[in-house]
């Protein structure tokens, strides 16, 4: 071969090898520099963990974060008590969106009306002073308009009284139901864990079914959610690793890990880890869970009492405005020993935060929310 030939395919060699590599780079960059963004919300969140911590005295966090394309990343702080990677956790409230989740399935099958009494399904059993079943909506119940008074405040006032005590759902709704309505109907949410107690009967009369099979059967199966259960009754202990979860009274910590969660029953005794939360939150508002037209009446929310002005109440799910603009998701949980914030992006994000205590002081539920909005507000 020619020496002219020789530079000319020296050249044309030379010039592929770097269209290639200019190829390849073109192609990794938005991985590294996603994966750049990502380890700098990490840090982020991972020092609003170590704050929660050192600053605000709970005995452990632990965050989860859902990336949009279902990648999914756990942090910890290094201080504290050790907690293991996506351990279980009770997760309270946040039971809340799998009972209406179910419900709108219902509704979807045409077997529940959200706009007919709760007569309708429960008959003679909503009576007290000043509210009536004949006159309150079943979507009054999921979104907290009903009126209804709280029961919690009484039945689980001294948790370590009732730490090992069994509650049948009728049982707490008892407690409710001898009190008067002290707040205003269909106006704002005013949060009673009545409600949701009423709405799990509901389930169990209209499909003639355990309420916690409904939602294995109709949200835990589907989803493959392998670290989420409904205990059965009598069942105290977390059935695999999590971190201890604790009443602090005056400073002193006292092991609240292990109870009888049936008071909470459908207004709060679920237990999951924080990525099942994230994987549910997912399909919820991705809609693989709800139907649109079902979906988007769990999205038409109202002005919630005692919340952040930010956040605003859904039928089992709230609206949660971000730092960053938008806004989110979710539904917190709070039950002895643990405090869930979790909520997702309308892209997909999705986050959840758990400390081991519940909050004693404004201070302290602010500075978790804080975290979550961290975690939420990555770009």
């Amino acid at each position: 071969m020619s020496r002219k030939r020789l530079l000319l395919s020296a050249l044309v060699a030379a010039t592929a090898t770097a269209t290639a590599l200019a190829a390849t780079t073109t192609a990794i960059t938005p991985i590294a520099l996603a994966n750049q963004e990502s380890q700098q919300n990490d840090r982020a969140v991972r020092q609003g963990l170590e704050q929660l911590v050192t600053a605000h005295n709970f005995p452990s966090a632990m965050a989860s974060i859902r990336e949009r394309d279902g990648r999914t990343r756990f942090l910890a702080p290094r201080a504290g008590e050790r907690v293991p990677v996506n351990g279980q956790v009770r997760i309270g409230s946040a039971s809340k969106m799998f009972v209406s989740a179910v419900i709108m399935q219902l509704v979807a099958e045409g077997k529940v009306d959200l706009d007919a009494p709760v007569e309708t399904y429960l008959p003679d059993l909503v009576r007290g002073e000043g509210f009536d079943g004949r006159e309150i909506a079943v979507h009054q119940l999921l979104q907290h308009t009903s009126g209804i008074p709280e029961y919690t405040d009484v039945v689980a006032d001294d948790i370590l009284a009732i730490q090992h005590t069994y509650y049948e759902p009728h049982d707490l709704l008892d407690v409710a139901l001898a009190r008067p309505r002290t707040v205003p109907q269909n106006e704002k949410a005013y949060y009673s864990n009545t409600n949701y107690v009423l709405a799990g009967l509901l389930v169990q009369r209209v499909t003639g079914r355990p309420l916690g099979e409904e939602i294995t059967r109709r949200v835990i199966t589907p989803l493959d959610l392998r670290e989420t259960y409904w205990p059965t009754a009598g069942e105290e202990r977390i059935r695999e690793a999590h971190p201890r979860g604790y009443l602090v009274k005056d400073g002193a910590r006292t092991d609240i890990s292990d109870l009888d969660p049936s008071w909470a029953w459908s207004a709060g005794n679920l237990v999951a880890s924080p990525s099942d939360l994230n994987k549910f939150l997912a399909a919820l508002v991705g809609g693989r869970l709800v139907a649109p037209e079902q979906l988007a009446r769990m999205q038409q929310t109202v002005e919630a009492h005692k919340f952040p002005t930010t956040w605003h109440y859904g039928l089992g799910l709230m609206k949660i405005d971000l730092s960053c603009g938008g806004h989110a998701w979710g539904h917190g949980g709070d039950i002895d020993g643990y405090e869930t914030r979790d909520a997702v992006t309308e892209d997909g994000r999705a986050a959840t935060v758990v400390v081991t205590a519940l909050p004693d002081s404004n201070e302290q539920v602010e500075a978790v929310n804080n975290v979550l909005d961290t975690a939420l507000c990555a770009k």
